[in-house]
């Protein structure tokens, strides 16, 4: 309790129930009663003057209000921890925490299980939460949205952190018995083929158009689809050609397709990890960088 009389402790339980949206779900990460977290949910309604969540079906929603403050209780919550942690130490065995990492949906995909199975051995009270990214820009780790983001890191924000790791570059994506396959692909057959883009924007235009023209040369792109798995569905049934980061290889040729060197001098991928300077001395988020690393470092081998 603060000598205004307010309980500190609904921080931690409200965080719970905004990251839930489920008073059960909220009780089992307290460790509490569902009773017991009623009850605190109930307090914690009249502390706010607000609902906080309510009935939708057989869920609960967060309240407008809610949805507004929760990235500012996250940041408070996750501030507190880091206060009142050893500094530089953490137990793996006893960390309780859930991590968002925002990523391209090609990374999780290659990824996400060899990162769920890190956790479950070293850290197995952690939660990881993968976020694709939006079609829009927002600032997902300046308002504890995402505690991480790894891909290609084109953020200018003077307050965030970056590592670069590597670079990495494009190569084409095709099916199985497909006419690039056969024989050298120039840049004059690859123009000539018809083009399948991701873009969480839409857009139609891109590097390799950029490179094309300078080499007095247009392709035809077909369409663009949001998310990259979808895509690859896409390319086994036709003849589209599509883009993969190189690192990403030897997933896409799991699935039946295949890939090669694209006949053009395209700009390089800067691989690297994003983060918010408030996590930089959490142990925890030290944890979940290593881990990010090392998978990165495992794509490119």
């Amino acid at each position: 309790m603060t000598q205004s009389g307010i309980d500190l402790n609904l921080l931690t339980a409200l965080d719970a129930l905004l990251e839930e949206c489920s008073v059960s779900g909220a009780a089992r990460r307290m460790h509490l009663s569902e009773p017991a977290m009623s009850r605190t949910l109930g307090r914690i309604r009249k502390a706010l003057g607000d609902p906080v969540l309510v009935r939708a079906g057989r869920s609960m929603v967060p309240t407008p209000h809610a949805l507004a403050i929760r990235a500012e209780v996250r940041i408070i919550v996750e501030r507190a921890q880091t206060l009142f942690s050893t500094a530089g130490e953490v137990d793996l065995r006893t960390l309780s925490r859930t991590f968002t990492v925002l990523a391209h949906d090609a990374f999780t995909a290659a990824c996400a299980t060899p990162l769920f199975e890190r956790a479950a051995r070293e850290a197995p009270g952690v939660r990881l939460k993968f976020l694709a990214e939006s079609y829009v820009d927002t600032p997902a780790l300046r308002e504890g949205v995402a505690d991480l983001e790894v891909g290609v890191i084109d953020t200018v924000s003077p307050e965030v952190r970056t590592e670069h790791l590597h670079n990495d570059h494009m190569v084409a994506c095709v099916r199985v018995g497909h006419p690039l396959l056969n024989g050298r692909c120039t840049a004059e057959r690859f123009a000539a083929a018809e083009h399948l883009i991701v873009s969480r924007r839409g857009k139609l235009h891109g590097p390799v158009d950029s490179a094309l023209a300078e080499l007095g040369l247009t392709r035809r792109v077909v369409g663009t689809v949001p998310t990259f798995p979808s895509s690859l569905f896409i390319l086994r049934a036709g003849d589209l050609v599509g883009l993969v980061a190189n690192q990403l290889t030897t997933m896409v040729e799991q699935m039946g397709l295949r890939t090669f060197e694209v006949p053009l001098d395209l700009p390089p991928l800067p691989m690297g990890l994003a983060w918010h300077p408030r996590n930089d001395a959490d142990p925890g988020h030290a944890w979940l960088r290593r881990c990010l690393r090392d998978a990165m470092t495992t794509l490119t081998r």
